[in-house]
């Protein structure tokens, strides 16, 4: 039985679809037994036929008919199966023996039969069974070649008017209305293998437009028309091979495909058809590429399709030209450009690009900071390192920022003239900052801090202001030589930390009051800390985590 239990059954549903899967234990009917699944009828709000999967080494699953079911969960209906399972368990063997005796006699049967009497069979039970009389039907006018009538028949197989309620199939009824609708693929597939490969390219194009016209339509949550989708790609592609099409018509096709909504649907790569197009479609695939983005030289598709094409070709030309219809003003496409030309060697021209897009830029602070890198990287390893640190200087001028200012620190350093950079660099911050300005201000003691220039920090802090987790930063790293600075900083935030809850709070008031306990240590005033903590711990002990913290670090 594949080691199934009430244990794991709980754990692949979890707590609440067992115990809702108790009730539904006397729903179980028409059990079926194989070597490694049962089936089973479970009646719920509807009847959903269920499978479960058990033996070997896997763990157990199994699937459902239900919206939960079809999600991909372990549901209550599978929960039922299983239980029922474990309780006939010692009537397993005999069971499945007698599914196997079942379906052995079936097939000795059924060769036994005449052949008149085989179709009487068949023609009963395609009587009393819609779905298999379609099946059927579908297969029967593929072998005699009757393409309106496979035409008529594919058209109401994509109907989603059936299974639409205000014209939208919901989830519920999504599962029927694919079921349905993947039956196309075979009639496709099987019309190619009679023989009628022409007509099947054609109907696999149909399909596609229809289909992709009912996507909106239809809740797919679970993707199933993707997949359909991608048959009818591999039965077009199977019927293309098979019929030996003509190229310029395919090519056209292709590129109109490419370029439609469809596309989504099926993903269908012109590229993929390189070997059947042969030298003369690919150079009709391109053509129509060209002429539909010169006809629309923004449109994405249009040139997605072009780069893709110029690209597969090394036609790094059209892969410019492509780009250079649009550039963005950041000059991100100007980096695109030169990526490319740096790939295919051609590095000089490359460069011009780069350069053209910080020129073309109207703001270097908007610019795309991967341009600047990629032109600075260029310039230093082409040994013009006066050239990267300008640019890096000009950024920094235009974007204030720690990140722009570690980048010029770096060019500067390289060049060796970082001490007349880093004056010009704060004089322009200082003009920046105004008294308790905490933007300009801010910026410039991160700066200081990041420069290891604790004393300035301190100076600018009080002059034009900080916010509190850079004076966190400057009392953390002048405890030793400002322990009253420090002392002064820590207690201020620890009392604004007293009035919150959370045990977030509590670990970042603790770690103040470790910089309190160092500080007073430092300024030899131990008994005031003590002091302090005593009636802190007054004030805040019904905050009962906070206390038990303060315990732990001896506070």
């Amino acid at each position: 039985m594949g080691g199934l239990t009430e244990a794991k059954l709980r754990a692949l549903a979890g707590e609440r679809s067992f115990e809702r899967g108790l009730a539904y234990v006397d729903e179980v009917s028409g059990a079926e037994f194989g070597d490694g699944w049962i089936r089973a009828s479970v009646r719920g709000t509807e009847r959903y036929e269920v499978e479960l999967l058990l033996g070997g080494r896997r763990k157990p699953a199994g699937t459902c008919g239900c919206p939960y079911g079809q999600e991909g969960n372990f549901c209550k209906h599978l929960v039922a199966l299983g239980l029922t399972v474990i309780a006939q368990e010692a009537d397993l063997p005999r069971r499945r023996k007698a599914a196997r005796d079942r379906t052995r006699h079936l097939d000795a049967w059924l060769t036994g039969l005449s052949r008149d009497d085989l179709l009487d069979l068949v023609r009963e039970e395609v009587a009393e069974d819609r779905n298999l009389r379609r099946r059927l039907e579908l297969r029967a006018a593929s072998a005699r070649g009757d393409v309106a009538g496979i035409r008529s028949r594919i058209r109401e197989l994509l109907d989603s008017g059936p299974f639409a309620q205000y014209g939208y199939v919901e989830y519920a009824d999504a599962r029927a209305y694919t079921d349905q609708a993947g039956q196309v693929v075979d009639a496709i597939r099987s019309l190619t293998a009679s023989g009628r490969a022409a007509d099947a390219m054609t109907l696999a194009r149909e399909a596609i437009g229809t289909l992709a016209a009912v996507v909106e339509s239809v809740d797919d949550s679970d993707g199933r028309l993707e997949e359909i989708g991608a048959g009818l790609a591999d039965a077009h592609h199977e019927a293309c091979r098979a019929a030996g099409p003509d190229l310029e018509e395919l090519a056209h096709w292709l590129v109109t495909h490419a370029l439609d909504d469809a596309a989504d649907l099926t993903d269908i790569d012109p590229l993929d058809y390189e070997d059947l197009l042969g030298e003369r479609g690919t150079a009709a695939l391109r053509r129509y590429a060209v002429e539909a983005w010169r006809a629309n030289r923004t449109g994405w598709a249009e040139k997605h399709l072009m780069q893709r094409l110029a690209k597969s070709g090394r036609d790094i030309d059209t892969v410019i030209a492509v780009h250079a219809v649009d550039l963005a003003p950041n000059g991100h496409t100007h980096l695109l450009v030169a990526r490319e030309l740096d790939t295919a060697g051609r590095t000089a021209e490359a460069l011009e690009w780069a350069e053209r897009g910080i020129r073309e830029t109207a703001d270097l602070a908007t610019v795309d900071t991967a341009l600047i890198d990629h032109l600075a990287d260029r310039y230093t390893r082409i040994g013009r390192s006066a050239d990267a640190l300008a640019l890096r200087r000009d950024r920094f001028a235009a974007c204030r920022t720690l990140l722009a200012y570690r980048q010029l620190r770096a060019a500067a350093i390289a060049a060796a003239c970082w001490p007349t950079e880093r004056e010009k660099a704060l004089a322009l911050l200082h003009a920046d900052a105004e008294p308790a300005d905490t933007r300009g201000g801010g910026v410039l003691v991160d700066i200081l801090l990041d420069d290891g220039d604790v004393e300035a920090a301190w100076r600018t802090a009080g002059e034009y202001g900080a916010h509190d987790g850079q004076w966190l930063t400057l009392a953390d790293r002048s405890r030793p030589t400002r322990p009253a600075d420090a002392l002064a900083v820590y207690l201020r935030l620890a009392t604004r930390l007293t009035r919150e809850t959370g045990n977030r709070a509590y670990e970042q008031l603790v770690g103040l009051l470790l910089g309190i306990r160092d500080c007073h240590r430092r300024l030899g005033t131990p008994d005031d800390f003590t002091a302090y903590t005593t009636d802190l711990r007054a004030a805040q002990k019904r905050k009962r985590n906070l206390m038990r913290l303060m315990d732990e670090y001896g506070l």
